[in-house]
């Protein structure tokens, strides 16, 4: 049995979207897979180009989804009824905050453009210039740090 997608679901509140509808907002970039630090007093947070040990570098996606928290128990599971918490770890360009921001999706995303390689086409994915976190020691973490905004 298939879902079917409601047209333009990525417009409705996000506690509305049906299981299907909530993955399939995911625009693939694997940016939400970067390890990131996070300062204790400010409580900004910074991207690195260390990715988890469970992204596929070629795919920006986890090869281990279904079972991830296995492997990685730390690893944030969105929810509607989480955004409030952990929305702010997200990249700036996540589907899932700029909804949850009421904003509007980006021109590139898949669900706009109707290609699922969109992403990439554009440069917003992460394809091509992660470092494993198996190959850096996480007190080197800080030499990984992404100046620019994700």
């Amino acid at each position: 049995m298939t879902t079917r997608l409601r047209k333009n679901f990525w417009t409705l509140p996000l506690d509305s979207l049906t299981p299907t509808e909530w993955e399939a907002l995911c625009d693939g970039c694997g940016k939400c897979c970067l390890n990131k630090l996070e300062d204790d007093e400010t409580g900004e947070v910074v991207f690195t180009s260390v990715a988890c040990r469970l992204l596929d570098n070629d795919t920006c996606r986890c090869a281990q989804y279904d079972i991830r928290l296995q492997f990685v128990p730390e690893c944030i599971v969105l929810r509607p009824d989480n955004m409030d918490k952990v929305g702010y770890f997200m990249p700036r360009t996540c589907a899932y905050r700029l909804r949850h921001e009421g904003k509007p999706l980006p021109d590139w995303h898949p669900l706009l453009t109707g290609t699922p390689d969109s992403t990439h086409e554009a440069g917003q994915s992460v394809r091509g210039w992660t470092v494993p976190e198996f190959e850096v020691p996480e007190e080197d973490w800080e030499d990984y740090v992404i100046e620019e905004e994700l």
